[in-house]
């Protein structure tokens, strides 16, 4: 995928659109195939590893240190991606101007909502400075204007040359998007393209949006 790409993943639940991000990002091992990132065949490195290449992932339900501060969160992850502290500060600071977080930096993560949580987990992962950022269900249980800010951050990825593979069940959201979305159904691709061919396939129709969907 190109270096601004951004694909959008669809599917019903258990059609293992976050099995797939697990094998890329590095928690889960393939059974068969291989990752190949860079023209490097990353297999079979550990999750940390892809991360300091620029493997970085979010998860569905937000998982922060709740007893540290947004901050300290933040800059956790940027640590771990190598570079001086001084480098650290600056993607930390970046990360919280670009997700709209300085307001709540020094709060305490376990006293966010579910919006401020959400952001947090992009933070994190913007901080790592990520090639490509693995989103999965970031925009769940976001309102129509939470969205909406969503979109704009992950436009502005777009611009600096993040690629992104976001899963997303609020279809509409995602296809402000992706420029290219792939539907899984029982851990297999069965359409993969333009937004609106992939959206008018039969195949996905009956799988995704119901058969009796016209």
């Amino acid at each position: 995928m190109r270096a601004d790409e951004a694909i959008g993943v669809v599917g019903p639940n258990g059609a293992g659109k976050t099995t797939l991000l697990g094998v890329l990002s590095g928690a889960h091992s393939p059974s068969a195939g291989v990752v190949r990132f860079q023209g490097r065949d990353v297999s079979r490195l550990p999750a940390p590893e892809r991360c300091r290449l620029g493997i970085v992932r979010t998860h569905q339900v937000p998982r922060p240190f709740s007893a540290m501060t947004v901050f300290e969160n933040i800059y956790v992850a940027a640590c771990q991606s190598g570079g001086d502290r001084a480098e650290a500060y600056d993607r930390c600071t970046d990360s919280l101007r670009l997700c709209g977080m300085m307001a709540v930096a020094n709060r305490q993560a376990e006293t966010l909502g579910l919006l401020d949580r959400k952001r947090l987990e992009l933070a994190r992962a913007l901080a790592t400075n990520p090639r490509v950022l693995l989103l999965d269900e970031i925009g769940g249980g976001l309102t129509d204007g939470e969205a909406g800010e969503l979109v704009a951050t992950i436009r502005e990825l777009r611009r600096r040359s993040i690629a992104v593979v976001w899963i997303e069940h609020i279809v509409h959201v995602l296809l402000q998007v992706a420029e290219r979305l792939i539907c899984m159904d029982a851990g297999r691709i069965i359409a993969d393209g333009l937004p609106a061919e992939v959206m008018a396939d039969r195949q996905v129709i009956d799988a995704y949006l119901g058969g009796g969907v016209a």
